[in-house]
């Protein structure tokens, strides 16, 4: 039987069962679950803090299914998600603030309070997790300058004073098989605690090349952590934790089109490289973290080390010669491409936090970062017969030290009313070595920023909040490859105010946001094949952004949840260098934006004597999409629905569930002709629609 029919059936029946219609909740079954988030370095109520947060509990995240990072934002509202070309290449955009190639992330990534500082460290998979807070807006006064869109704070579990874990495995399309699990307790009771996790998955992929015949999105992941909690006294904790993650996948698995044809930026074309593209990383993690209490406030130091290796090697022409007998773009032979990075990050946070029970709150703390960059860039062409003859061979050394300063103080002026001021100071230092030709000068350049926000939030009443903020963010400049120009860090300035409110006796939860931004110096990534095919990184001297979020959550019945979401973003760039290479207008949207967001969730539990069926549809449209600043590529709006059907007990739990069950394409990365090669359009497809089972069990 299809299995979309399937999935329609159990849901049929559960729907069927009697005693929906006669609900005998009590106020406490009816009301939401109060979500409590760390967004300003503290404990407090989602519903109390001034800052535009959307967060998934336990309880939303085992829900909706969620087991990587894909599988949350892209239902966020203003945010965006895409992955492409190598299985650690991500690119998420916060309120039109886009990651691109090669640059810092515009969001700071933050798992149990330590900083993840490499992009590449964004795309993960999400297991044993508590919490996960996606921030909108710059973040820079907590979370430092990569924090210009937002900031994403993922908590994971933490060890028990009792024996406890789960075990999970599943099935679903494309020959996947996935297996994760976590077990945690004591070593010494109450004084030493642990808890190890794991999670594996392994795909033979879903997109297929049409020329190989071969699917190119195969994946495998293996990723385990091990977390220590030692309390040795009631006012210190040690928090140790370490982590390892190896994948390895398909990569470069574009397709490339001809731009001839009308509609290229939507039409569906599969790939037809005649290399089956190969990626692998490997993300080595330690960290330390510090708490003790004292009279004067919490003492935090944060001690992290990461080392991050990514190796890809695929298609250059990203086509076969039997499809394209000229060669490379029509110019020659047919060629392939590598790339090896190696990153070595090392950084120390130290913070004091005074007590959250006193009119007059203050955090202090000063960040040290230290990145060593080693990329490896080469290129040859390939002639039937004899070895490849080089088109490329660059090796670069990039070294970053960053260094921050920041202070936040919030005043109780009234029982009501508070007002937050933040200031953090950066500075960046940047070197890039020629590692191929050595007797090449180094070069070197610092950029810096001072970030000030100010925040006023007034409590109507217990329900409802209102605030206003002013705040700057700021991302840091660099070089582009080697021998390319250097470009300029980008700043932003947001103004928002917002609306936080609980109705209906607790039942429903309204939060909303307008804001208008205006960025300079905003950074942008387009393939210059005038410079014999460099990945460039440039600016656009000033782009505004104005947008308005609504989230929302209902409890309509003891057993039906609503939840939903929009995000609404315009863009506009209104200064430009004229001396730019691209195409550009003022006026434009800028690069990556997308117009719309909107989701929309249900979550039907049905009793079914000892057991519980649930039901759940997640429903989101992704508006227009403006590839590159001439705007003349647009993808099509997206129509995503999700679909889970599970049933179980406190103890166990089997699903089904759908992924993209409308089959919708789209493409996740597009470069068109201007901006890349001569000739062809190069695009990065969807994953079609996909089905699978699970089974879990807690103990």
């Amino acid at each position: 039987m299809n299995q979309q029919y399937s999935l329609a059936a159990l849901a049929a029946m559960l729907l069927s069962q009697p005693g929906l219609a006669a609900d005998q909740s009590t106020n406490d079954d009816l009301m939401l679950e109060e979500v409590t988030v760390t967004a300003q370095r503290r404990a407090e109520r989602l519903q109390d803090v001034p800052v535009a947060v959307t967060a998934f509990t336990a309880a939303e995240i085992e829900a909706r299914g969620i087991a990587s990072t894909r599988d949350v934002l892209p239902m966020t509202p203003n945010v965006t998600y895409d992955e492409s070309f190598t299985v650690g290449n991500s690119f998420v955009s916060v309120r039109g603030v886009a990651q691109i190639n090669n640059a810092d992330s515009p969001v700071a990534i933050v798992v149990d309070g330590v900083p993840q500082n490499s992009q590449k460290q964004l795309r993960m998979e999400l297991f044993d997790v508590e919490r996960i807070e996606v921030l909108k807006g710059p973040q820079g006064a907590l979370y430092g300058r990569n924090a210009i869109g937002g900031a994403i704070n993922i908590v994971t579990r933490e060890p028990s004073n009792e024996f406890d874990g789960w075990a999970q495995v599943g099935l679903s399309s494309g020959n996947s098989k996935s297996a994760s699990g976590a077990l945690s307790g004591p070593i010494v009771q109450d004084k030493v605690l642990f808890r190890l996790s794991g999670a594996y998955k392994d795909s033979d992929g879903n997109i297929e090349n049409v020329f190989l015949r071969e699917k190119v999105d195969f994946y495998e992941s293996k990723d385990v952590r091990a977390r220590f909690m030692i309390l040795p006294t009631d006012s210190l904790t040690i928090d140790v934790r370490g982590s390892f993650s190896d994948i390895d996948g398909g990569a470069v698995m574009d397709a490339s089109m001809n731009p001839a044809l009308s509609g290229n930026a939507n039409r569906q074309v599969l790939p037809r490289s005649d290399i089956l593209g190969r990626s692998a990383r490997e993300i080595s993690d330690a960290t330390v973290k510090l708490d003790w209490r004292t009279g004067i406030g919490t003492l935090t130091a944060i001690t992290g080390y990461t080392d991050l290796t990514e190796d890809y090697y695929g298609d250059l022409d990203f086509c076969n010669p039997i499809d394209c007998p000229a060669g490379i773009f029509g110019l020659g032979p047919q060629a392939d491409q590598r790339q090896i990075l190696d990153v070595t990050l090392l950084s120390q946070e130290v913070r004091l936090a005074s007590p959250d029970n006193q009119p007059l709150r203050w955090i202090v703390g000063g960040f040290y970062l230290s990145t060593e960059r080693d990329l490896q860039t080469i290129a040859n062409l390939l002639i039937p017969g004899i070895p490849g003859i080089p088109l490329i061979s660059n090796g670069e050394e990039n070294d970053n030290d960053a260094y921050s300063a920041f202070a936040q103080v919030d005043y109780d002026i009234t029982d009501r009313t508070t007002i937050g001021v933040s200031l953090r100071y950066d500075r960046d230092e940047r070197e890039q070595t020629n590692a191929t030709i050595p007797s090449r000068p180094t070069r070197s350049k610092s950029f810096s920023d001072v970030q000030p926000r100010v925040v006023i939030d007034h409590k109507l009443n217990d329900d409802h909040l209102i605030y206003a903020t002013y705040a700057t963010g700021f991302r840091s400049g660099g070089f582009n490859g080697v021998g390319g120009r250097p470009f300029d860090a980008e700043t932003l300035q947001n103004y928002e105010v917002g609306y936080k409110s609980t109705w209906w006796n607790d039942r429903l939860r309204l939060n909303a946001a307008v804001f208008r931004s205006r960025s300079e110096d905003y950074q942008f990534f387009y393939l210059d094949f005038d410079q014999g095919g460099a990945q460039v990184i440039d600016n656009l001297d000033k782009v505004e952004f104005t947008g308005a979020e609504l989230e929302w959550q209902v409890q309509a019945t003891r057993y039906w949840t609503l939840l939903g979401a929009v995000g609404l973003l315009d863009s506009d760039i209104k200064a430009f260098d004229q001396s730019l290479t691209v195409p550009v207008e003022r006026g434009n949207r800028t690069p990556k934006t997308q117009k719309s967001t909107f989701s929309f969730g249900s979550q039907l539990e049905v009793p079914l004597g000892s057991l519980t069926g649930t039901i759940r549809v997640d429903y989101g449209r992704w508006g227009k999409k403006y590839w590159h600043p001439d705007n003349v590529d647009v993808r099509d709006p997206v129509n995503m629905l999700d679909l889970r059907v599970s049933i179980g007990n406190d103890r166990w739990t089997a699903t089904a569930w759908g992924r993209n069950v409308l089959d919708e394409f789209y493409w996740q990365d597009f470069n068109a002709v201007e901006f890349g090669a001569p000739g062809v359009d190069i695009g990065s497809p969807s994953s079609p629609d996909t089905y699978g089972i699970e089974l879990k069990y807690q103990f």
